[in-house]
């Protein structure tokens, strides 16, 4: 599977959260969140393995009992079941892959080819 990036496809998640499914597979899906300033991405968890990178603009990511101030280029892994949440200093754009691949977010992609 090859996909070539365009600004198109980007579905609201929450109100200033949006997502784009770039690809997936049987182990991984990977996607494009855009996070508009102010906007927090509130604590939850779930069963999903996050790897993510953070490709431009500044927030502090809360994983478990620690924050971090996270800057353009910075990676974080969050492992299943730990509770995490973001809060979005300016306008972000973050590159994340979820293992296993996340039907939720598959489902919203549901009468389109991803």
């Amino acid at each position: 599977m090859f996909k070539k990036y365009d600004s198109d496809g980007f579905k609201e998640l929450i109100p200033g959260i949006d997502i784009k499914v770039m690809g997936h597979g049987p182990h991984t899906l990977s996607a494009l969140f855009r996070l508009e300033a102010g906007r927090v991405l509130p604590l939850h968890d779930h069963v999903y393995e996050q790897t993510g990178t953070l490709l431009e603009g500044s927030m502090k990511l809360t994983i478990g009992e620690e924050t971090f101030q996270v800057a353009p280029g910075d990676a974080w892994t969050i492992p299943p079941n730990v509770p995490h949440k973001a809060e979005v200093d300016t306008d972000c754009l973050v590159f994340e892959v979820f293992s296993p691949p996340r039907e939720d977010y598959l489902k919203l992609y549901k009468s389109e080819m991803i």
